[in-house]
């Protein structure tokens, strides 16, 4: 029986094989893939951006790794919230970071009954603002289904639901699974960032960590666009560079998660580089002004 990562894998493939309004230009991978620092840049954890004391405070690393990644979505309404070029992954994790470093981390009973207001108050997110009330509406409820599972099956342990984990990064986005706002077949983009970054974070180690696939958000797909790897049919590439919202699940915006996903394994299998080593370049890549000037896909969900 196929795992979670086969089967996101296959999913992927399937949906870009037959897309109708996107496509991967296959002939350019190979060229493409030459262009990327993939020796000489090894994923990490920024500790600034981060909390990460792996040594002194396992248990707050793990705390924290879990409860940013909860909350690690947003980018349909970042715009609104943050301004269109500014990081809101950067905001919400800095802040987070912060509150840790001064407060240490939140306990999971505060964590399950924290309510918008107190989301906001995390993040530093302006309470006025109709956007940001929306969104950390749904961050109170992903941190209250996280204060809950970590309460009632590990104790108010976040290091006992890693070693939950047994050492595999799949069997812990399963774990994550469990909550209603993990749940995004068939990609699971959050579930398996959460292992990569525990992982990078020095409190895991997961012997299948190279199987993970890349993480689809929607920045991965706008740097390959931008790189001339993904092109959109007009009508749809003219409605996000205008900045028009894409629904959640909808075709299209399936089609590009998946495109992206399996564009990076066919750079993997050039390059012989793991998905998540090929997805931390790319990420980067979309952090230079030229990428974040333009337009990426939006859409409100809490997938990413």
């Amino acid at each position: 029986m196929a795992g979670l990562l086969d089967e996101a894998r296959a999913a992927c493939a399937a949906i870009a094989s037959d897309a109708l309004y996107v496509r991967i230009d296959a002939e350019r991978i190979g060229t493409y893939a030459r262009t990327l620092p993939l020796v000489n840049a090894p994923p990490t954890l920024d500790p600034v951006l981060h909390y990460v004391e792996p040594e002194h405070d396992p248990e707050g690393t793990a705390a924290f790794v879990l409860t940013l990644d909860a909350i690690n979505f947003g980018s349909g309404w970042f715009p609104e919230i943050v301004g269109p070029t500014a990081s809101g992954y950067t905001a919400v994790a800095g802040r987070l970071a912060a509150r840790f470093r001064e407060r240490g981390a939140l306990p999971t009973d505060r964590l399950a009954t924290l309510d918008a207001a107190g989301a906001a108050e995390l993040i530093g997110f302006e309470a006025g603002n109709a956007a940001a009330a929306e969104l950390t509406g749904l961050y109170a409820r992903a941190l209250n289904d996280l204060g809950i599972l970590v309460e009632e099956a590990y104790g108010g342990r976040f290091l006992a639901l890693v070693e939950d984990a047994g050492g595999s990064a799949e069997r812990l986005a399963g774990i994550l699974r469990r909550m209603p706002l993990f749940e995004d077949p068939p990609f699971y983009k959050r579930a398996q960032i959460a292992a990569a970054d525990l992982d990078l974070a020095g409190v895991a180690r997961f012997a299948d960590l190279e199987r993970l696939t890349a993480f689809a958000d929607n920045l991965l797909p706008h740097v390959l666009r931008h790189d001339g790897v993904l092109s959109y049919a007009p009508d749809l590439a003219a409605r996000i560079d205008r900045g028009e919202p894409l629904p959640a699940g909808s075709r299209e915006e399936m089609e590009i998660r998946a495109a992206a996903v399996h564009a990076v394994e066919l750079i993997a299998a050039v390059t012989g580089t793991p998905p998540m080593r090929i997805d931390h370049v790319l990420w980067h890549r979309g952090q230079q002004p030229e990428y974040r000037a333009k337009p990426r896909h939006r859409t409100k969900t809490a997938f990413y």
